[in-house]
């Protein structure tokens, strides 16, 4: 059969609104960034960063364009089929459930994990033994993630009633009179015990972060608050969190980058399985298990788009907090 452009056209048009879509996303992110103001300054950004430019463009810019075209494209990445695999996502009941997971991931993981970490760095603030109790709590950063969700594995672990059990979630139980449970395989809860483990890792980070922005705030301060009858609550309400604030919004968007990224644990824990896959985990298992390039492509891009706004926000307060000092 002859080859007949005309026919092709509305998919041609399809993919060049796509990769526009794109390139004004990366336009939009330099705008927003902002450029040098001097010449100084240019010269400067130009011999510091080209290399990493080249690196960048290499290991980053490339594949990126890459998958937003293979989006566009069926399971072999031969046929173009526009916005069908985008359509799938929001289609598929199974991946709305791996929308729904992501999402309770971003909710959970940054605030708890942050919250977490300003806690235990107020309480043990100035405390006798502060560098041993900060060492025991950034120590699960110094674990891979798969090792930190291989830890966790023999916790929730399970065997039957008659048996003797060597998982610590469910010894306890016992101990309490109730029976082994399958903790792994009931959703939604499993999704909220893989939480656990990057709010484990991840608290440690926040921690060593706060206890810093805390230990900067002028002690004269405190001290002034406190004669004037300022309670704990108090100092902390309105000095302390006020005072840490940057710091803190700092942490939020540090940690949600990284559980939107999130692919470790639920790999090793569950395989994306009883429900408990995220973006990441399922763009691999699509694209890589599956063999559906199209709709795995689809998946890293939305990802990508998620994590662009949070990357923009980031570079903004750093840049602030650089003109600031």
């Amino acid at each position: 059969m002859e080859y007949s452009f005309l026919n092709d056209l509305p998919k041609v048009v399809w993919m060049l609104i796509g990769i526009a879509s794109f390139l004004a996303v990366i336009g939009l992110m330099l705008v927003v960034i902002d450029v040098p103001r001097t010449r100084r300054d240019r010269w400067q950004a130009v011999l510091f960063l080209a290399p990493a430019l080249i690196l960048l463009v290499g290991g980053v810019v490339y594949p990126v364009l890459r998958t937003t075209m293979l989006s566009f494209f069926d399971r072999s990445g031969t046929e173009f089929v526009g916005l069908t695999n985008y359509l799938w996502m929001f289609r598929r009941p199974e991946i709305l459930l791996v929308l729904r997971n992501t999402l309770l991931w971003v909710i959970f993981a940054p605030a708890l994990a942050t919250a977490v970490g300003l806690l235990y760095a107020v309480l043990i603030d100035r405390s006798r033994f502060e560098s041993i109790a900060k060492s025991l709590v950034f120590l699960p950063m110094a674990i891979s993630l798969v090792g930190a969700s291989i830890i966790w594995r023999f916790v929730f672990a399970y065997r039957p009633a008659d048996q003797e059990q060597y998982g610590l979630f469910n010894q306890i139980v016992v101990w309490l009179g109730g029976e082994p449970q399958l903790w792994l395989l009931d959703q939604p809860l499993n999704t909220f015990l893989l939480i656990l483990v990057l709010i484990w890792v991840q608290a440690g980070f926040a921690m060593v972060v706060m206890s810093a922005a805390i230990k900067a705030i002028p002690s004269e301060i405190v001290e002034a608050a406190r004669i004037d009858g300022a309670g704990p609550w108090q100092l902390f309400s309105r000095i302390t969190l006020p005072s840490v604030w940057p710091t803190l919004l700092v942490v939020l968007v540090t940690i949600t980058v990284q559980t939107l990224k999130v692919f470790d644990i639920v790999r090793t824990m569950t395989g994306g399985n009883y429900g408990t896959s995220v973006i990441a985990n399922e763009m691999y298992s699509q694209a890589f298990q599956q063999g559906q390039v199209g709709q795995g492509s689809a998946l890293a891009v939305f990802l990508f788009v998620l994590v662009v706004p949070l990357v923009i926000l980031q570079i903004r307060r750093t840049r602030k907090a650089r003109e600031l000092a």
